[in-house]
């Protein structure tokens, strides 16, 4: 791309937590040569969400930039086992469990990756080749009052909890695998700092030149509060049928949508502001989510599925009679969650729970187009949804 150092990293930024040392990458950029962009990967879960394509969108926007991506699969750590953002040690993987997950990796980063500007490699490659002295003078580099000042191993230290050996080699493994490919750039979660700091420390005892660091943000999930979690249900998977997806993306707070528009979208910084502007100038942000939702299907399935999908939710939406006018209502709530049968009467849709209750028993209450049969529905602090109650009453509610 024929742009100044400026935009360059202007791109490279936008979006992320934190870039380490910037004067160093602008240099580095200055010289015209592509960047080498490790970011490890442990195969640890091998079904994909968005809080995944967070980072993936990044290495993308750099291989458009013209720069080289080292996708690392970590299968020699993934057999250690990644302690980041834990208080107790991850299990290990066995090394069928660390293959499988491998492949299944690789089939679905390439719905986000070029796969022929995409150099993937395997931390065994380099790690299978230590020996018991190699990997002794590689813990040398490192003491462990400095291990202790990783967040997670403190905390644990801390309150009496176990810490093994082993789990001391982790982020020592991985800051070898930048001396190993000769990282000019690492990218990761905010949760990986401790780990990518680690790799300018080693590449520095190795006397090469440090890499920089990008680190990105933890997406929420769909309530808003949560970092995106399967466990928590408040995901949207890849491969998720694109209704499903589409249907999700609606379903995010107005607020929301703009983050992850900031760290999902591809459309240009430019076009970006200008969809801003509009909304601050009056236009619906339901627009935009519809965009923005139309592109990602568009990105995991095709476009073909994703106007197949808008034309669903128009269908049950839209044409389901939803007023222009619709009331949007903020309910604030001292816990976690709340009965739906009291978000009703809270939000004056039913004068009562009781009522409530009989609504829902009369298939007369849907969220988002879908009919709710269960009395004892929670909705979680951050969720916005569309709350229908008979055929005319309305009201979009986001819950604080």
């Amino acid at each position: 791309m024929n742009i100044s150092i400026s935009q360059h990293l202007e791109i490279i930024k936008h979006g992320s937590h934190e870039l380490l040392i910037e004067k160093e990458l602008e240099v580095r950029l200055r010289t015209g040569k592509p960047l080498r962009v490790k970011a490890g990967f442990d195969p640890t879960a091998p079904d994909l969400h968005l809080g995944h394509a967070v980072l993936l969108n990044k290495m993308r926007q750099l291989q458009d930039l013209g720069h080289h991506i080292l996708f690392l699969i970590g299968d020699f750590t993934g057999m250690i086992g990644d302690p980041s953002g834990k208080n107790a040690t991850r299990p290990p993987l066995t090394r069928e469990q660390v293959a499988e997950n491998a492949r299944s990796y690789t089939a679905q980063v390439f719905k986000i990756l070029h796969p022929e500007k995409t150099e993937i490699v395997f931390n065994s490659t380099w790690m299978n080749q230590f020996n018991a002295a190699d990997l002794i003078r590689l813990a040398a580099t490192y003491t462990v009052a400095r291990m202790l000042e990783r967040d997670d191993f403190e905390k644990r230290y801390r309150n009496n909890q176990s810490i093994a050996i082993h789990e001391f080699l982790y982020p020592l493994v991985q800051g070898y695998d930048s001396v190993a490919l000769k990282a000019d750039l690492e990218l990761g979660g905010t949760d990986q700092k401790f780990n990518l700091l680690m790799g300018r420390e080693l590449q520095r005892h190795f006397d090469q030149p440090q890499q920089c660091i990008l680190t990105m943000p933890l997406l929420e999930g769909l309530d808003g509060v949560n970092k995106m979690s399967k466990s928590l249900n408040n995901y949207v998977g890849i491969t998720e049928n694109p209704k499903e997806i589409f249907g999700k993306l609606m379903s995010v707070s107005d607020q929301l949508m703009w983050r992850y528009i900031d760290l999902l979208s591809f459309e240009s910084l430019e076009t970006i502001r200008t969809w801003r502007k509009e909304v601050s100038d009056g236009r619906n942000p339901r627009d935009i989510k519809v965009l923005f939702a139309q592109e990602i299907v568009t990105r995991f399935h095709n476009r073909k599925e994703a106007e197949a999908a808008l034309i669903d939710f128009e269908t049950r939406f839209k044409r389901g009679s939803l007023p222009d006018d619709m009331p949007e209502k903020i309910l604030h709530i001292t816990d976690s969650d709340i009965f739906l049968t009291q978000l009703l009467k809270q939000t004056g849709l039913t004068a009562s729970t009781s009522e409530s209750q009989r609504m829902i028993d009369q298939g007369a209450v849907k969220l988002d187009g879908e009919k709710i049969e269960d009395k004892s529905l929670k909705l979680s602090r951050g969720a916005s949804v569309v709350v229908q109650v008979g055929k005319r009453k309305f009201a979009k509610v986001t819950i604080n």
